[in-house]
């Protein structure tokens, strides 16, 4: 059996189809989505639209949330926060009420059986929040106290820093499935955690799909999306240098 897990698609249908199709070469049929679904890309409508028309189990990210109530003050710097309110502004005139109440409708966590003996914890940050920072780079004692607290499992996995990673800490393994639209790790194909079960054990791999770049980095022009510059040089450059600053 192999499990699919992809999170922060982040409005990238393009993307989001181009690993559905790797998903599919692959015979893959259980799917999970983890968050952030359709904010900041060029094709919100047709993302949500393709999520939606998967089996996947699906959970809310902090910019679903976005979506639903805007972006507050402290949630982002000072300097972005009117940018990526007309960003959100711009996402909301091309969803449907439907859509709204889906988005905030979804459930924040999973907790999962894959087997009677393999279990896994899906959430989109940390169990207890859908914004706070777990970067790749924290200790195994980080990564504990912010991730594996809340209930024991043998997988921990969560997306919203979009770079990916596996680390096993003891008998426990935590994985970032990293973003299948926006990676900020200098990898620009799509990324997503696939799970491997065989004889009892299952074995976590970060796979990467190509799609076609320059379609969707053009999408922004073509739609006229607020913060065009910015958002196309991650998408061509897989990295975000406004957070390197």
């Amino acid at each position: 059996m192999q499990v699919a897990i992809l999170s922060d698609i982040h409005g990238n249908a393009k993307a989001l189809k181009a690993v559905l199709n790797d998903l599919a070469e692959k015979n893959v049929k259980k799917l999970y989505i983890i968050g952030d679904l359709c904010y900041r890309g060029p094709e919100p409508k047709n993302a949500l639209e393709t999520v939606r028309s998967t089996p996947a189990k699906v959970l809310k990210g902090n910019a679903d949330e976005w979506i639903v109530r805007g972006v507050k003050k402290g949630e982002v710097p000072d300097k972005a926060l009117a940018i990526m309110n007309q960003e959100r502004e711009w996402t909301v005139e091309r969803l449907t009420q439907d859509d709204i109440a889906y988005l905030e409708n979804l459930p924040t966590s999973f907790h999962e059986n894959l087997t009677k003996e393999i279990t896994m914890h899906l959430f989109h940050a940390t169990p207890d929040s859908l914004f706070e920072i777990v970067s790749k780079e924290a200790s195994d004692e980080e990564l504990e106290h912010s991730l594996m607290t809340q209930v024991d499992a043998d997988f921990y996995i969560y997306g919203h820093i979009h770079t990916p990673f596996v680390r096993k800490i003891g008998d426990k393994t935590v994985i970032n499935t990293g973003s299948v639209g926006l990676p900020f790790d200098g990898d620009n194909r799509a990324s997503y955690a696939l799970l491997t079960i065989k004889d009892g054990k299952a074995e976590a791999a970060i796979e990467r799909v190509e799609y076609d770049i320059n379609r969707v980095a053009a999408s922004y022009d073509a739609n006229d999306y607020p913060n065009r510059e910015q958002m196309k040089q991650i998408i061509i450059s897989g990295k975000n240098r406004a957070k390197d600053k």
